[in-house]
């Protein structure tokens, strides 16, 4: 063992316990098991990296408990590495949980042997032991904690099995580590232990960042090109110098002598020590299961089959939106009628005026167009957890890497796309912060770049709104060729900037495909609350914001009083001359609804909406439908209660039309090909500000802002083709 560094716990009872594990491993189910609604999301400081935090209370103890981002190692390779890396040596949690999948501890373990040489205190908590035993593996628990001196506990996380137990020792382990990390030191051969024992000494010597890493470890992370590392030592004293000199020459003998580089020596030790450890009986195959035929893989035969498997995963995506509009009309229903009583209950209770205006128009209207597709948002979400945590979503990026690479892009450019919106629901701030997984910097800016084209939740209301409104008897084959258009655009424009401004080989594909299991209903539950709860708070929030400021600009500075003075003088004619009650009530509508949409002609949004259209009438949007599509550069929901709010100010009798949708179908400068143009435009054009900040964070500015002009110029061109065509040849 090495030096002892003293990072003591608080004696006041208080524990912060950090779940660890490599990505399916069953960590957030497990944290979501043990905290349950006790917990809140956000990120990292300075970092779009998400964090999950929860409390409980533990027999006198509050512990925090933190669930630290997946990783399979504590080398800088990714961002979610650096951060539960930074995490752990930063914040010093009384003690790490370990999360490790029994039925892989070869590589599982790999992580955990790098906490041990950290010095912390951990606790392995063998998980999916219920899969183990399926297998017919037994483990021996005991003998594994003594051999690794930590210990371990037997988990199930989907069950919450061994949950209790686990906390438990947590606490009671953390009190009894709390004086001293203590790190382990491993033999990488004579000749690595005699560089490694130099390069402590000058970091000893000049305590050389010891403040916060053991000394050994440092001069490890040297060895392996920790670039992190490296730079954090340039900026912090003297010793940086040498100690990359050494590491140079230590990699060029290395490579001339056994041709491969250091960190592949110090992988292959430790993984001979894993080896040695499991070798001694930790890891019993019973007889009487030896000839059990593995699940997974009989399972992969056919659902990753070459040729095969894409027929099957289409099916599957296709039978979601068939499912989502079955089930989802129903409650959405519920939700417009809700809508509609309330609107009609604050016409009545609020005299007429701005203030009745602002309330029905700006608020109920533009919001409630929002929150009327929160049932069909909830199930595609619900289904699309479903896929995640049952392992399928894996097989999805593995099956669409043969394809991806054509276009220059990687395997793993699949899951920025997925959750991006490439199964329609997703969203495209966590995309893009998902491409940080490609090693490769240009694969990671082409995919980083096209992500954003997919069906995201914010597009999806205009999508439903219009789909609702021309393709009544088409739902699901809308839905699903939408996305699919998507993905042919996504592909089409990555191929073009690959091959242009950002050309450079492909990387090799290498992904671990998690076993097939059971998802539990309490955490497909917990994932679609959460997703939807953002789609729920977003509408509640910035959606009610820009909605009422576009209300401000649809209904301000309103009609001349020459003009205001015509209308009503055309209304008191209306009265005096016309005698059938019938012609009369019609007569004022079309008096009030042509003042209606002058007044929206003349406020600051009509004004903006009418320069816009002799250029936007090229690909059939009006100025109105121009307003809504200036909103949606915020927020892409914007436009839905743009379109709420624009139709409820210029149609003042809601018995003409009780929905939207219907509204939108009735209006003269409408048609299927405008509606076309208006899918393809909103699916193209420039991501909302949030994800321009977030490309920005995760590339630069120059390429947020090329994306932003290229992908409306390229949205409108599409729009303009679409309508052009349609109206000519086939209206």
């Amino acid at each position: 063992m090495g030096e002892a560094v003293k990072w003591t716990m608080k004696d006041n009872p208080t524990a912060t316990i950090a779940l660890a594990g490599n990505p399916n491993s069953g960590k957030t189910t497990l944290f979501n098991a043990i905290t349950g609604a006790r917990q809140h999301v956000g990120n990292y400081p300075g970092i779009t990296v998400e964090r999950k935090e929860g409390t409980i209370n533990f027999r006198g103890t509050k512990i925090k408990l933190i669930d630290l981002p997946g990783t399979y190692s504590l080398s800088a390779y990714s961002q979610e590495e650096l951060v539960a890396r930074n995490f752990l040596t930063n914040e010093k949690p009384d003690i790490v949980i370990d999360i490790v999948d029994a039925t892989m501890l070869e590589r599982h373990l790999y992580l955990a042997i790098q906490f041990f040489e950290l010095g912390m205190p951990v606790i392995l908590a063998l998980n999916m032991m219920d899969d183990a035993r399926k297998q017919g593996l037994r483990i021996d628990t005991d003998k594994l904690s003594k051999l690794l001196n930590c210990p371990v506990v037997e988990t199930v996380a989907r069950s919450g099995q061994g949950k209790k137990e686990l906390i438990e020792t947590a606490v009671k382990h953390a009190s009894e580590k709390k004086q001293e990390w203590v790190p382990l030191e491993i033999s990488y051969g004579a000749e690595l232990d005699l560089i490694l024992d130099d390069m402590s000494k000058i970091i000893l010597e000049h305590q050389f960042m010891t403040d916060r890493y053991p000394a050994r470890w440092i001069a490890l992370k040297y060895l392996e090109n920790d670039t992190e590392i490296i730079r954090y030592g340039r900026q912090n004293g003297k010793g940086a110098e040498e100690l990359e000199k050494i590491s140079k020459k230590t990699k060029e003998h290395c490579i001339k002598t056994l041709k491969v580089p250091p960190e592949a020596i110090i992988a292959d030790y430790r993984y001979g020590l894993i080896n040695s450890i499991l070798k001694q009986d930790i890891i019993i195959q019973e007889k009487t299961r030896q000839e059990r035929i593995n699940f997974t893989a009989k399972l992969d035969s056919l659902l990753v089959n070459r040729f095969l498997g894409p027929i099957l995963m289409i099916a599957v995506l296709y039978s979601m939106f068939q499912i989502t509009f079955t089930v989802g009309e129903i409650p959405m229903g519920w939700l417009e009628s809700l809508f509609g009583l309330i609107s009609a209950t604050a016409t009545l209770l609020i005299p007429e005026g701005l203030l009745q205006s602002l309330v029905v128009s700006g608020i109920i209207d533009g919001v409630g167009g929002v929150m009327g597709f929160v049932p069909l948002i909830a199930i595609m979400f619900l289904m699309i957890s479903f896929l995640e945590d049952s392992g399928y979503m894996a097989r999805v990026a593995y099956m669409l890497d043969r394809v991806l690479r054509i276009f220059g892009l990687h395997g793993y450019s699949a899951m920025p796309f997925i959750i991006s919106g490439g199964i329609a629901g997703g969203c495209a701030v966590p995309g893009v912060m998902a491409t940080r997984t490609l090693r490769s910097p240009k694969e990671k800016l082409a995919t980083l770049l096209t992500a954003p084209f997919m069906p995201c939740g914010a597009k999806l209301p205009v999508f439903l709104l219009l789909i609702a409104a021309f393709f009544t008897e088409y739902k699901a084959q809308m839905m699903f060729s939408i996305t699919l258009f998507a993905w042919v655009m996504a592909l089409l424009v990555a191929k073009l900037v690959r091959s242009t401004v950002i050309k450079g080989e492909s990387t090799p594909f290498i992904m671990e495909l998690p076993p097939y299991r059971l998802p539990t209903l309490r955490g497909v539950f917990i994932h679609t609350w959460e997703r939807t709860w953002q789609y729920i708070k977003k509408a509640g929030t910035v959606i009610l914001a820009v909605s009422i400021l576009l209300w401000a600009a649809m209904t301000f500075p309103g009609l001349p009083e020459q003009q205001a003075n015509q209308f009503e003088t055309e209304r008191l004619s209306a009265i005096s001359t016309i005698q059938n009650s019938a012609d009369r009530k019609q007569a004022l509508t079309d008096i009030n609804n042509l003042e209606g949409q002058t007044a929206l002609r003349y406020s600051l949004a009509g004004r903006i909406g009418s320069s816009l259209e002799p250029l936007s009438q090229l690909a059939g949007f009006d100025w109105r439908t121009n307003i809504a599509l200036v909103g949606g550069f915020a927020a892409k929901e914007v436009i839905v209660s743009t379109f709420g709010t624009a139709y409820s100010l210029g149609d003042v009798d809601p018995e003409a039309a009780d929905t939207l949708s219907s509204r939108i179908a009735g209006d003269p400068t409408w048609n299927k090909f405008t509606a076309l143009a208006m899918i393809v435009f909103v699916l193209l054009y420039a991501p909302c500000v949030v994800t321009v900040v977030a490309m920005a964070k995760e590339s630069s500015w120059r390429w947020a802002i090329f994306a932003t002009t290229f992908n409306t110029a390229l949205g409108f061109g599409m729009a303009v083709i679409i309508y052009q065509i349609g109206t000519k040849l086939f209206i």
